[in-house]
């Protein structure tokens, strides 16, 4: 890895990072300040690379500036020196003896890449360019180098604050059925963490990329220095499509969390809480349809404008399961009998027949899908109600996967 300037002498022809309007004790953030990464639960300095803007990774990646941070990686705009094109740079955290996100993804990518497919979900899927390690102060780093994207639906739904329309809302869904019938069907791969934040937004042109190049050249990001190996800096976002609009089209991302393989054993760490299905809960075995289950609340989300499965956390914050699974019964229905014989943990909350036991621990609340719904009326509303409860089942093999759903009448 080489530093910016020392590359720019080596190629006079190159132009040279801009250092007008620079003033170092404007940038230096005070030590005690906690920014970015620092506020994230059980942040260590030394599970993150020190990635500095002007760096070149791999003789050819040069680091633009920081995009975000999340636990498992910090991501960077840089510019590919062969091409001078843009590409977005994760770069992994370094656990001891625990393979981040990061590892992860490039595993699944692999996998991709290995698959000779024409399916056209494959394309709405975030393409990786590229992929290497770095070593750091006190291990080894993965960097994937991935195509760089507008924003996230989240960043996006921050922006405009109304849910989505119903036009809107179908193209929206229609990418994400195509993306995840291809990962189901053609890959074997489970996403297990469809959310607003992993669908971004594709990029309708690199003019805001050379416009947040020069911003970070003209007016670097303010930085924390702690000491060599600790260099946090502040992220920088693109700007905002003129007009508001130009905002790009819905692109799966971040396959950290996916897995590979039709069936999985039980195990609870999968899934974000509100979109948890109730296998998963259970610990029984899984496979793609909890993506489907977990695709009927973010549409909810989306439209709604509120959490379908919001209510489902103790006074701590923390995620409780018999409110969750009291919150299913008031809006699918009890379990059918079958079910409930699939586990000795069904036990804690039914009876044979499905019905709910635990009413010390929660109250099946007076709440239907019907009820919950605000936006629709008439032959309008029982459309989409009865299109979300094709994918809230108990039974996951009654759930419609994503090739069925693309073809059901409410997408038309």
């Amino acid at each position: 890895m080489k530093s910016l300037w020392g590359v720019w002498k080596n190629n006079p022809h190159q132009k040279p990072p801009s250092r007008k309007h620079t003033n170092v004790s404007q940038l230096n953030i005070p030590t005690e300040a906690r920014i970015e990464e620092e506020t994230l639960p059980h942040y260590r300095a030394d599970n993150y690379y020190p990635v500095k803007i002007g760096d070149i990774f791999k003789e050819r990646y040069q680091i633009t500036g920081k995009l975000g941070y999340g636990a498992y990686s910090t991501s960077w705009l840089c510019r590919d020196l062969q091409d001078r094109s843009f590409a977005v740079i994760k770069v992994s955290t370094f656990l001891s003896n625990f393979p981040s996100a990061t590892d992860r993804e490039r595993r699944i990518y692999e996998h991709l890449a290995n698959i000779n497919s024409s399916h056209v979900g494959q394309p709405l899927i975030r393409q990786l360019y590229d992929s290497f390690d770095i070593e750091g102060p006190v291990g080894q780093h993965c960097c994937l180098v991935l195509q760089p994207m507008r924003m996230t639906l989240l960043e996006m739904m921050g922006l405009n604050t109304k849910p989505f329309g119903i036009p809107l809302l179908k193209m929206t869904v229609k990418r994400l059925l195509l993306a995840l019938d291809f990962l189901h069907t053609e890959a074997s791969i489970v996403h297990t963490d469809l959310k607003t934040d992993n669908l971004m937004l594709t990029l309708e042109n690199v003019d805001v990329l050379e416009a947040f190049a020069e911003a970070e050249s003209d007016n670097p990001s303010p930085r924390k220095i702690n000491d060599e190996f600790s260099l946090i800096y502040r992220s920088r976002k693109l700007c905002r499509p003129a007009g508001d609009k130009g905002y790009g089209l819905p692109v799966l991302c971040d396959l950290g969390e996916a897995r590979i393989g039709k069936r999985h054993e039980s195990g609870p760490f999968i899934q974000p809480h509100i979109y948890r299905a109730p296998e998963v809960i259970f610990e029984m075995p899984w496979d793609s349809s909890i993506d489907i289950w977990n695709l009927a609340g973010l549409i909810w989300d989306l439209f709604e404008g509120e959490h379908l499965f919001g209510n489902i956390f103790d006074n701590n914050g923390g995620h409780d399961p018999f409110k969750h699974l009291a919150l299913m019964v008031a809006l699918i229905g009890p379990p059918p009998a079958d079910y409930v014989r699939r586990s000795e943990t069904t036990e804690q909350c039914f009876n044979i027949d499905g019905s709910w036991i635990a009413h010390k621990e929660a109250v099946v609340p007076s709440v239907s899908l019907e009820s919950s719904e605000k936006r629709l009326s008439g032959q309008e509303k029982k459309e989409f109600i009865r299109f979300i409860r094709s994918m809230l089942r108990w039974l996951p093999e009654e759930r419609k996967t994503a090739r069925q759903l693309l073809e059901d009448p409410w997408l038309f």
